[in-house]
């Protein structure tokens, strides 16, 4: 049974959240405060971490890069913190993805499966993702039988993307990972690009389901349910 460790502070939010990942079959790990929180995730070897980011004794910003110093264990953010700039500070620091309270259960669920298909072992260097297959080793895109020719830069923009299925990846992160450090400001340049992989992979490219936007942090390849 995976086990996810709740981080927060508030307890009647623990209490919901224990029921409700207890009744869709995760095992339970509470901590109140961010010292027990960071304890926790190293000696009770979870396999997802819910994070709230008002903590009483440590930001949880500061967990983040804590428990990133030494595991590479999913982190899900639930904060009322809503303004731009946190999220993205909790993405580049490690979060997996972040949700802001209040929430709906089934919203909930659906990220907690996301992350943890992530954490699962994959059969294959292949990505399966709205119709579309990536096959990271032969460097392949089809639809069906039909091959996809994508430019250089598509597919190593694509190939960060379906390196990390359903995770959110800062306008930041890709600048940096596919143009170099000194293009990390060029969100212009990005959505170009992101809007050509569009024209190429998505059915309607003016509704994206498979190459979505994440609000003023930057975009997230869809996996299958």
């Amino acid at each position: 049974m995976p086990r996810i460790l709740v981080i927060d502070d508030e307890p009647q939010i623990r209490k919901f959240m224990r029921i409700s990942l207890t009744a869709n079959g995760y095992e339970v790990i509470e901590a109140e405060n961010a010292v027990a929180g960071i304890a926790a995730a190293r000696t009770q070897s979870p396999d997802l971490l819910i994070l709230d980011l008002g903590l009483p004794d440590l930001d949880g910003q500061e967990v983040i890069s804590a428990v990133r110093e030494g595991s590479d264990v999913p982190i899900i953010v639930l904060s009322v913190r809503a303004e731009e700039l946190d999220k993205v500070e909790a993405l580049d620091r490690g979060a997996n993805d972040y949700v802001v309270k209040p929430f709906g259960v089934a919203e909930l669920m659906a990220r907690v499966r996301a992350v943890m298909r992530q954490r699962s072992p994959k059969e294959s260097d292949v990505v399966e993702a709205g119709g579309i297959r990536i096959d990271l080793v032969r460097r392949v895109v089809t639809r069906g039988s039909e091959e996809l020719h994508l430019s250089k830069k598509e597919w190593e923009l694509l190939e960060l993307f379906a390196r990390s299925p359903d995770h959110v990846l800062t306008h930041k992160h890709i600048l940096k990972a596919v143009w170099g450090p000194a293009h990390t400001d060029d969100t212009a340049y990005l959505r170009v690009y992101v809007n050509q992989l569009r024209q190429k992979l998505e059915a309607d490219p003016s509704q994206p389901v498979l190459l979505v936007t994440e609000p003023g942090v930057g975009y997230r390849l869809k996996g299958r349910e």
